[in-house]
């Protein structure tokens, strides 16, 4: 192989989720730039992997960077891989991508397990369309703020087991009890569990459930319904009571209701 970063998919639970290619180029690869060495050695013990593994974490990317590098400068392949899943996917890589474009160093996917894919593929939706936010913030605010801006639209993100009660209790306190959400995890794992249900029901349930391992959540898009003109237009007096503009009005309640924009324009005029 020539010198040059594969960016390699690992599986994400089950070992024996990785592909004949990724095996391939692991074998072939001169070093491996790991999340975590002792998780990537029980994978490359488990396929006769004899790379030479080295650490490249968020906290080392930029140091990492600059070795892997000068490696491949001097001849030699190195492939990058995360704990788990695609890297890059809420996993360290997007520093080093940065800098090996820069150097118009060749970098090549391989792909494979990821958890978002995974997820998704079991879950009923009404359109494609979906926002993944990564790790979801640890302030309430924060949640809230975000979960609005993607509320017409299927939202997933990920969250850590001993956080995961108070995150949905914080849904429930916001978008209501009967918000329609789904629960994944230890995805391709022993124990893997999906549930679809309402937000308190998913609550009541992990209430006596004990929660364990990575752990993926969709929050379902919320039904646009459309606004009766009446309500427009008693909403758009209220606004021009306040100074807004018709171009202004016309983007909020846009934003609110989901309807047109020129439409609710119109309204402004009459």
């Amino acid at each position: 192989m020539n010198s040059q970063l594969y960016i390699v998919a690992t599986p994400i639970g089950n070992l024996n989720d990785i592909t004949l290619r990724a095996i391939e180029v692991l074998k072939a690869c001169d070093y491996i730039a790991c999340e975590d060495t002792r998780v990537t050695k029980i994978l490359a013990d488990k396929y006769g992997i004899n790379a030479k593994l080295f650490d490249c974490h968020k906290f080392n990317e930029k140091e990492r960077s600059e070795k892997i590098i000068s490696l491949i400068e001097s001849g030699k392949t190195v492939a990058l891989v995360s704990d788990a899943g695609t890297p890059l996917i809420s996993d360290p890589g997007s520093v080093l991508i940065k800098e090996l474009l820069n150097k118009n160093i060749k970098i090549t996917p391989i792909p494979g397990a990821c958890a978002i894919s995974t997820f998704l593929s079991v879950l009923p939706r009404a359109k494609e369309e979906f926002a993944f936010i990564g790790f979801i913030p640890r302030s309430k605010k924060e949640q809230i703020e975000i979960l609005n801006k993607y509320k017409y639209t299927n939202c997933i993100f990920y969250e850590a087991p001993t956080r995961l009660l108070d995150t949905l209790e914080n849904i429930s306190n916001n978008f209501g009890l009967d918000t329609k959400i789904a629960v994944g995890r230890e995805l391709t794992k022993l124990y893997e569990e999906v549930k679809i249900n309402s937000v308190q029901n998913i609550i009541d349930y992990y209430k006596t459930n004990p929660l364990k391992g990575e752990i993926a959540v969709m929050v379902y898009a919320k039904e646009i319904t459309e606004a009766p003109e009446e309500e427009l237009k008693q909403k758009i007096n209220l606004l021009k009571e306040e100074n807004f503009t018709n171009k202004d009005i016309a983007r909020i309640l846009s934003k609110l209701y989901g309807e047109n924009k020129n439409k609710i324009y119109k309204l402004t005029l009459e």
